[in-house]
C-alpha cells in the first residue's frame, strides 16, 4: 500500500507544496480540493500519478540511457529537434506499464467511478511537468491534454500519450531556453472526472487584468463547448471584467465590461468520444456563455484562490451542461503582469501614423514598426523572417520558437487569454488578436506599425511610423498640496493607468463614451418609432439585439463604459461631464437628425444644461441619469461625481437639478456631489448663486477664453487673438475661485494650458486652484510644474 501511494496520490491529498511529486499543475488542483472547497471553490475530483511513478517507468523500460544518447545528439547538433523529440516519444510509448504502478492508476480510476456510479467515468487526462507553472515559467500548453477518455485500456494509453509529451519539439525546445535540465523534469498525470463543457461552456480567467496589471479586475474569457478552442485561440470567445473590491457585497454587480465573442465554433464530443469542432448556431453566437450570476461567480471564485495563494493567478473553468455547475479546472500562477516592475511606467505613441489597415484586441501597451511575415501553417515555419511582424491565424506551442523571433504578432483568431495573447506577454511583444481577416488584408514584405498604445483596441496601419517611448520612475514623482488628475475619455485606455498617483479623474467625458460604446442618440432610443431613415434603424436594431429593451441597451452601455474609469482609481473621486455634444454633433448620432434642430451657431446653441429639462431632449437626459444611477447603486461606484456643462443661468440649474432628483439622483443624498462647468462668464459674475447649488466649479478653458475674449475657439484667423493667458482670463479664474471659495465650494481646472506652459501653473497655484486636471501623457510634466509653482 505504500508504495502504491508513492505511484499515485488522490487529489484530496495533494498539496500545493508538493511540486516535486505530482508537478505545479496537480498540486494546485490538490490544494483546491483539499483546502478551498469548504469557501466554494469546486474541482473535479480525480488523481495524480507522481514523479516516482515517471521514473519508475523509465526504469522499468531501459529508456534512461537510450533517451540521453538522443538529447545529446540534439545537443551537439548531430540531429534535428524535429528527428530528438519523435525518437525519445517513440521509446516512451513503445514500453510497458510496470504492474504495480497500472494497477495502482486503474484501482483509483475504478474508485474514481464509484462516486458517480459509473464504471467507464469519462476523465480529463492532463500532464504536469515538476518544472510547471513556476513563477517565472508559465509552461503554458508545453504537455499533452486528453479529453473524455474512457475505460481502463484508453485511460492508460492516455497516460503513457501524457509521458511522451514531456517530449514534444516544444517542449525540449522550451525546456532548453528556460535553463531546466531534461532529466530534471519529470512528469504526472492529473485525471480528473470530466466535466460535460461540451454542452455548457468553458474559458479562461485571470485575476489580474492582463494589459494593464490592473490588480482589482478579474478577467474571464468565455466559449460554447470544451475549453481548449479558447487556450489555443480558435475561437474569439466573450470577454468579462469585474472589479474585485466590490465582489463580497451581494446587492452590488460590478461587472465592469460584457464584449460579445464570435465563437464561431465550438469543442464537443463526437460519436466516438474524440473530441470535434462543430459551427455554433446562430443564436449561441449572439448570445453570452455566462449569464451575469455566473460571471460574478467565477469571479469570486478567482478572488478566493488569488487571496489563498497571495498572488495573481490564472485559471481554466468549465460549466456543466447537464448540471449548470460551475468548475475550476486549473489555477496557476499568473506569470507576466505580476512579475514587471511597478515602479516604472512606459508609454508609446506612434507619430503621425498612416492609413489604418485592421483592428483587433490589444495586447500590452507597446507599438512596433516591421515588415509583415504572413506563416499560415506551422509546416511553413521556416519561411519566417527574424525581426518581421508575424501574421497568422492562430498559434499553438509549436509556435513559440519563431514568436521568440518576431518583433509582434497578429491573429486572425483569439481572445485575450488565447495562447498568443499568453505568450506574446510573456515575450513583451505587442500583439493584436481576433482582427479577423489579417491574413486576407496584409501581404507578405508590407511594411506596417502594430499599436497597442491606445487601449483595448489594437491597431494595425501603413507604413514604418515613428514611435515615442516615454518612462518614467513613479517613486520619483513630487507629492504637492494641489491636486492633479487626469481628464480621460477612452475606458479602454483608463486601467492603464492606474499606477500613476493621481487624485482621481476631474473630466470624464460622457459624449466620447456616448460616440464610441453606444453610437446611437438617446432620444432615437426612446421614440424609435420617430427615426425616419430605414438604415438607421435596421443598424440600431441590430445593435441593441438582445437588450430586453432599446433604452437599456443606453444604459447598460453607458454604464459599464464610464465604471472602468471609475474603477480605476476608486475610491477617488470621478468627475462626470453629463453629455455636452452641440446639436451637429449629436445629429451625427444614428437616429439623430430626426431630433436635432438645424443650428447657425451650436456652439452657443441648444446644448448643455439647456437641453436637460427641454421636452426635446428630457427623455434622453433620463437614460444619462439612469446609467449614472445604475453606476453608483447598483455597480457601487459611489465615486462618481455629476458635472452639469454650459448651466448659463442660476434658475437653469435649479431646473436641471429638479429634472435629476426625479430620476432618484438629488444632490447631497447617499454622499452624490454635483459640480458645475465654469466656462460662462455669468458662472464668474454669479459663482456666489452657483455655488448654492453645486459641490464645486472645474474652469473650462476652452470656452471660458472664447465667451470672455468674443473668439471662435475653431478660427484659423482669429487663433493668434486667441489667449487663455489673457489678462480677462486669467481674472475670470481668479475671482471665480476667490468667490467659489467664499461660499466653501471646491474649484478645479481642466485644460491643457498648465502643460503647455509652466507660467499658467504658477498662475493657478497662485489663485488657490483646489485641483488641476490634465490629460494622462502630460500628468508627469503638470506634477513638476505644480511643484515648481508651489515652491515659489
Amino acid at each position: 500500500m505504500a508504495e502504491t501511494r508513492k505511484l499515485v496520490i488522490n487529489f484530496a491529498e495533494v498539496k500545493r507544496g508538493d511540486v516535486g511529486t505530482v508537478g505545479g499543475k496537480n498540486a494546485s488542483l490538490g490544494e483546491m480540493i483539499s483546502t478551498l472547497a469548504p469557501k466554494g471553490i469546486l474541482v473535479p475530483a480525480g488523481f495524480a500519478t507522481t514523479a516516482d511513478a515517471f521514473r519508475a517507468y523509465l526504469t522499468h523500460n531501459n529508456l534512461n540511457a537510450e533517451m540521453a544518447k538522443h538529447l545529446d545528439a540534439l545537443a551537439t547538433g548531430k540531429i534535428t529537434l524535429n528527428s530528438a523529440g519523435e525518437r525519445v516519444r517513440d521509446l516512451i510509448l513503445g514500453g510497458d506499464w510496470p504492474k504495480d504502478t497500472a494497477d495502482a492508476i486503474l484501482s483509483e480510476y475504478r474508485a474514481l467511478g464509484d462516486t458517480t456510479g459509473e464504471k467507464n467515468v469519462p476523465v480529463a487526462v492532463r500532464s504536469s511537468a515538476t518544472a510547471e507553472d513556476l513563477p517565472d515559467a508559465s509552461f503554458a500548453g508545453q504537455q499533452e491534454t486528453f479529453l473524455n477518455v474512457i475505460g481502463e485500456a484508453a485511460l492508460l494509453d492516455a497516460c503513457k500519450r501524457c509521458y511522451a509529451s514531456l517530449y514534444t519539439d516544444r517542449a525540449i525546445s522550451y525546456r532548453t531556453i528556460q535553463g531546466f535540465a531534461h532529466d530534471q523534469v519529470a512528469l504526472s498525470v492529473g485525471v480528473q472526472r470530466m466535466v460535460r463543457a461540451d454542452t455548457g461552456g468553458s474559458g479562461v480567467m485571470f485575476s489580474i487584468d492582463t494589459e494593464s496589471g490592473f490588480p482589482d479586475a478579474v478577467l474571464i474569457n468565455a466559449a460554447w463547448g470544451l475549453g481548449e478552442n479558447v487556450v489555443q485561440g480558435a475561437v474569439d470567445p466573450d470577454e468579462y471584467q469585474v472589479f474585485k473590491p466590490f465582489l463580497k457585497n451581494p446587492k452590488l454587480t460590478p461587472i465592469l465590461e460584457k464584449r460579445l465573442g464570435a465563437k464561431e465554433i465550438k469543442m464537443i464530443h463526437g460519436r466516438d468520444g474524440t473530441p470535434r469542432n462543430v459551427p455554433t448556431s446562430k443564436a449561441e453566437r449572439k448570445q453570452f456563455v455566462l449569464n451575469d450570476g455566473e460571471i460574478l461567480s467565477l469571479a469570486r471564485q478567482a478572488a478566493i484562490i488569488e487571496d489563498h495563494y497571495g498572488q495573481p493567478m490564472d485559471m481554466e473553468w468549465a460549466r456543466d451542461g447537464v448540471t449548470g455547475t460551475l468548475y475550476i479546472v486549473q489555477a496557476r500562477p499568473e506569470t507576466v503582469q505580476s512579475r514587471l516592475d511597478m515602479g516604472t511606467l512606459k508609454s508609446y505613441a506612434v507619430e503621425n501614423p498612416g492609413r489604418e489597415l485592421l483592428t483587433g484586441l490589444s495586447v500590452g501597451s507597446a507599438a512596433v514598426a516591421g515588415r509583415v511575415s504572413i506563416i499560415e501553417s506551422a509546416g511553413d515555419i521556416d519561411r519566417f523572417v527574424d525581426g518581421s511582424v508575424l501574421v497568422t491565424g492562430t498559434t499553438d506551442p509549436d509556435w513559440v520558437p519563431i514568436m521568440k523571433r518576431a518583433a509582434a504578432i497578429v491573429t486572425d483568431h483569439g481572445g485575450r487569454t488565447s495562447h498568443a495573447a499568453i505568450v506574446s506577454r510573456e515575450l513583451g511583444l505587442p500583439a493584436i488578436v481576433g482582427c479577423g481577416n489579417a491574413t486576407h488584408i496584409l501581404h507578405d514584405e508590407q511594411d506596417v506599425t502594430v499599436s497597442c498604445a491606445g487601449g483595448e483596441e489594437g491597431v494595425v496601419t501603413e507604413g514604418l511610423s515613428e514611435i515615442k517611448v516615454t518612462e518614467e520612475a513613479l517613486e520619483k514623482l513630487p507629492d504637492t498640496r494641489t491636486k492633479v488628475m487626469l481628464n480621460l475619455a477612452n475606458p479602454s485606455a483608463a486601467l492603464r493607468w492606474w499606477r500613476l498617483p493621481v487624485e482621481g479623474v476631474g473630466l470624464a467625458r460622457m459624449e466620447f463614451v456616448v460616440n464610441g460604446a453606444v453610437r446611437v442618440h438617446p432620444m432615437a432610443l426612446a421614440h424609435l418609432d420617430r427615426v425616419t431613415d430605414p438604415a438607421a434603424r435596421e443598424e440600431i436594431e441590430k445593435l441593441t439585439a438582445g437588450y430586453d429593451s432599446k433604452p437599456e441597451y443606453f444604459v447598460d452601455k453607458l454604464s459599464r463604459g464610464l465604471s472602468r474609469i471609475a474603477a480605476f482609481c476608486y475610491p477617488k473621486p470621478v468627475i462626470v461631464r453629463m453629455s455636452d455634444f452641440k446639436t451637429n454633433e449629436y445629429a451625427d448620432l444614428l437616429g439623430g437628425r430626426d431630433f436635432e434642430p438645424k443650428e447657425e451657431n451650436p456652439m452657443l446653441g441648444f446644448r448643455g444644461a439647456s437641453r436637460y429639462y427641454s421636452d426635446n431632449y428630457r427623455d434622453g437626459f433620463a437614460l444619462e441619469c439612469q446609467a449614472i444611477a445604475r453606476l453608483r447603486n447598483q455597480m457601487g461606484f459611489d465615486n462618481v461625481v455629476m458635472m452639469i456643462p454650459f448651466c448659463r443661468t442660476p434658475e437653469e440649474a435649479d431646473k436641471v437639478l429638479a429634472v435629476m432628483a426625479e430620476h432618484g439622483l438629488k444632490r447631497g443624498q447617499d454622499g452624490l456631489e454635483v459640480y458645475v462647468m465654469c466656462e460662462i462668464p455669468a458662472n464668474v459674475i454669479r459663482a456666489a448663486e452657483f455655488a448654492e447649488r453645486f459641490d464645486g466649479f472645474s474652469i473650462g478653458s476652452n470656452d471660458l477664453t472664447q465667451l470672455t475674449l468674443g473668439i471662435d475657439r475653431d478660427s484659423d484667423e482669429l487663433a493668434p487673438l486667441f489667449r487663455e493667458d489673457d489678462p480677462a482670463v486669467l481674472w475670470m479664474i481668479e475671482t471665480v475661485i476667490r468667490e467659489a471659495h467664499k461660499a466653501g465650494s471646491k474649484v478645479g481646472f481642466c485644460g491643457q494650458a498648465p502643460s503647455n506652459d509652466p507660467a499658467y501653473a504658477k498662475y493657478l497655484v497662485e489663485y488657490g486652484i483646489d485641483s488641476i486636471s490634465v490629460t494622462p501623457d502630460s500628468f508627469v510634466q503638470v506634477l513638476r510644474n505644480v511643484e515648481t509653482a508651489e515652491s515659489d
